[in-house]
């Protein structure tokens, strides 16, 4: 560690940093490989190209809690972290495979945190990996583990789905307000960035609202609801437009309302990862996103 320095990302240092947290997430997936799992493989060129749209936005929103440590062999390792409305969120966190263990992510997630040392509230999502899991409950972090559901959906069991629509930016206030009431918090301009890589589904009733935010799949990338009646409304409304076989991640157990979505689909249910939460309990009914919380 001694040779290594730790600074501010810059947004030239992006593109490599893409690189590196490919490399390290691509690492971490074969090493935690199960058997009945598909083979891990490198993030496709797509989700690349978001990665560095996203990163970039974060440089913008908040340049200082955005780091990278680099040695006389160049980056070696990545954080990048935001603050929302008193809440603090760690997007991403890599070292390069076979520099783990030596202080670099130690020296990187404190510079992450200190970003976030005015916030009431802290929120990310942890593989398994069990160093990751150590240092997040040492930093204060309380971990709840994540479920997800996969298989392909029983289409004689998709109920009628009515009051659901397509959103727009004209919406943002209300996922704001629905952001607000499921997890302390608005994404603010992060929906503008999420509107640009997914379809935006919303539901807005006399009884509850929500959104959900769907891949090119239709899988769920994020989903947030006032009531679980309207959060169970728009999970189906994904399964039935998913073709094939289909996944929804980060599952906890306060939404349990999800899983019984799923096992009505005839999904399979696994364990995988962790939500750590500082001050705050498990957001409900919410499907959070792994980096943008």
């Amino acid at each position: 560690m001694s040779d290594v320095t730790i600074r501010p990302m810059r947004p030239g240092d992006v593109p490599a940093a893409e690189r590196l947290s490919d490399e390290g997430f691509h690492e971490l997936a074969t090493r935690m490989f199960r058997r009945s799992w598909p083979e891990p493989a490198p993030r496709p060129a797509g989700r690349g190209a978001n990665w560095i749209t996203r990163t970039l936005h974060f440089l913008e929103t908040d340049p200082g809690g955005c780091w990278v440590a680099e040695d006389g062999t160049g980056m070696v390792g990545v954080a990048t972290s935001f603050n929302r409305e008193l809440m603090w969120c760690l997007a991403t966190y890599a070292v390069r495979p076979g520099l783990q263990g030596g202080g670099i992510g130690t020296g990187l997630l404190a510079a992450a945190l200190h970003h976030g040392r005015g916030s009431l509230r802290g929120m990310l999502s942890s593989s398994s990996d069990p160093r990751a899991v150590r240092r997040y409950r040492l930093a204060g972090f309380s971990i709840h583990p994540q479920m997800f559901l996969t298989g392909t959906v029983d289409r004689t069991a998709i109920p009628m789905i009515d009051k659901v629509r397509e959103g727009s930016a004209g919406d943002f206030d209300l996922l704001d307000s629905v952001d607000r009431h499921t997890r302390g918090a608005a994404h603010g301009s992060d929906h503008q960035v999420m509107l640009g890589f997914w379809r935006l589904i919303v539901s807005d009733t006399g009884t509850g609202s929500g959104y959900a935010y769907l891949d090119a799949d239709n899988s769920v990338q994020l989903l947030a609801a006032t009531n679980r009646r309207t959060a169970a409304r728009l999970l189906w409304t994904a399964l039935a437009d998913a073709p094939g076989e289909t996944s929804v991640f980060h599952v906890t157990a306060a939404n349990e309302w999800a899983i019984d979505v799923g096992i009505a689909a005839r999904l399979e249910v696994h364990q995988d990862g962790y939500l750590a939460l500082r001050n705050m309990r498990p957001p409900t009914p919410y499907l959070h996103n792994g980096a943008l919380l």
